[in-house]
This record gives C-alpha cells, structure tokens and sequence, in this order.
C-alpha cells in the first residue's frame, strides 16, 4: 500500500504546540529573577566605578591646580547624581551628572549606611592640594532603588579610608554601618 502525504501531515500539533509554550514560560520564570539580580548588581557596579572615578578625577585636580576640590553626590528627582568642582561653589550653578546617565534611577544613596560629610542633603569629600584629604573620612554606599535596606541586600561602597587620599571600593557586608 502506498502512503501519500496530505496537508494535515505537515506541521506540529496543537498539544506539541502548547507543551513548547509551557516549557519556555517555565524555563523564563525561573530564569527572570536571576536575570534582574545580575542587571542590578551590575547597575551597583557600575556606579561604583563611576563614583570612584569622579572621586579620583577632583584628587587629581586638586594637585593639578593647587586647591581645595570636591566631588560632590546628591539625589535630585530620583536620580543619583555627581559633581566635580573647586570647593565654595553654590551647588545651583554646579554642572551636576546623572549617575550611570539614563539608569541614575534605578539606583539610591544608601543614607544609613553612608558616612561622607553631608550639608543640605549633598554628599562631598574634597581633597587639599596634595591631593590628601581636607576634613572627614567616610564612605558613600549605593544601593537599588526599591530594595529593603537589609544587610543580605547587595551594595556597593567607595571609602576614602586614609588621610592621604587613599579610597578603595567594596561590598555587601563590608558597606554596612558599624
């Protein structure tokens, strides 16, 4: 007997169909809670990075030109933000960044675990013009924006941690408040 194939023999079922919907839909549910844990720690990473480099770029002005400079970190409209300045500058005429630009709100100054010299709700660490640093050691610890404040919560902290100027990054437990 000879078997001839008709147009209902091609293709997948509809039961296949689902069962590969279902498998995906499983497989994504499991996958999207790790997938946003690493975007966030990624995020904190980030503006780690960043805020050690504004950080090491006013040391270096400061030596650069001999005077008192500071960096600057402030939130304003939900957006973590930065600066670079000589000190004395009114903080409204200052050129402020978005931290990490368009993901500034995704991410938060942790206040209960942040140590800088803070006036007016800003946070700023200057540097003399040896680059050493002009008054209060501290850190300034970052967090995602939305989380609990709990110590299995990730964080990223920059610490100036010497009167030299030394700073140094770090994470998680080692950011928290003692």
């Amino acid at each position: 007997m000879k078997y001839t194939s008709s147009s209902f023999d091609k293709g997948f079922t509809l039961v296949e169909m689902l069962v590969v919907i279902a498998v995906i839909g499983i497989l994504a549910a499991i996958a999207a809670p790790s997938w946003l844990a690493f975007l966030n720690r990624q995020r904190l990473n980030a503006a780690q990075a960043e805020a050690l480099s504004a950080m090491r770029e006013a040391q270096i002005n400061s030596k650069r030109e001999k005077r008192v400079w500071q960096t600057s970190f402030r939130t304003h409209s939900d957006r973590v933000q930065w600066s670079v300045h000589p000190e004395n500058l009114p903080t409204d005429s200052l050129p402020w960044n978005n931290l990490l630009g368009e993901d500034a709100d995704n991410i938060a100054i942790d206040p209960s675990n942040t140590t800088l010299y803070t006036s007016n709700g800003i946070h700023r660490v200057q540097f003399q013009y040896k680059g050493h640093v002009n008054g209060q050691l501290g850190r300034i610890t970052f967090i995602t924006r939305g989380q609990n404040n709990s110590t299995n919560a990730p964080k990223r902290c920059v610490w100036v941690s010497t009167l030299l100027g030394a700073l140094r990054t770090d994470s998680d437990r080692n950011c928290l408040r003692d």
